[in-house]
């Protein structure tokens, strides 16, 4: 009895294209300041979730400590990834600069919240020896 075929949940389709696409991604405050309490990070996943959704992304996972963020995302091929940390970025710096000033003013000052840099890396699939060995193995066309 050959096993039964279970849809992988991470293999979304749009009309054109299947695909699973996922970016870890981490953010530091200016100066790799530690800015972040447990109900600042809290707020700050609640506004990325916000985020996230309205430009067809699942934010998988979100976890962070006083002077960083790290965020799991799946996103569609048509989204471009630097736009999306642009987005991340300056959503959450106009929020958590409104709700929490005296707070934030301790530790941040001038306009900047985030660094402008970040880490990105894609992650999830086969290991890439696994797939780099796949596609030297596929049968060339006689």
């Amino acid at each position: 009895m050959s096993p039964r075929w279970e849809p992988n949940p991470d293999i979304r389709r749009g009309r054109s294209v299947v695909y699973t696409l996922h970016a870890h991604l981490v953010f530091t405050p200016k100066y790799r300041r530690k800015v972040f309490t447990d109900e600042i990070l809290t707020r700050c996943e609640e506004i990325m979730r916000e985020v996230c959704a309205k430009a067809n992304v699942e934010l998988r996972e979100f976890n962070g400590e006083t002077d960083h963020v790290h965020l799991l995302v799946h996103y569609p091929p048509q989204v471009k990834l630097s736009a999306l940390v642009g987005s991340l970025k300056g959503v959450s710096a106009h929020y958590l600069r409104k709700e929490y000033p005296d707070h934030i003013k301790r530790y941040l000052w001038g306009e900047r919240f985030w660094s402008p840099s970040y880490f990105a890396a894609s992650c999830g699939g086969a290991p890439l020896t696994v797939i780099k060995e796949y596609i030297e193995n596929q049968k060339r066309p006689d």
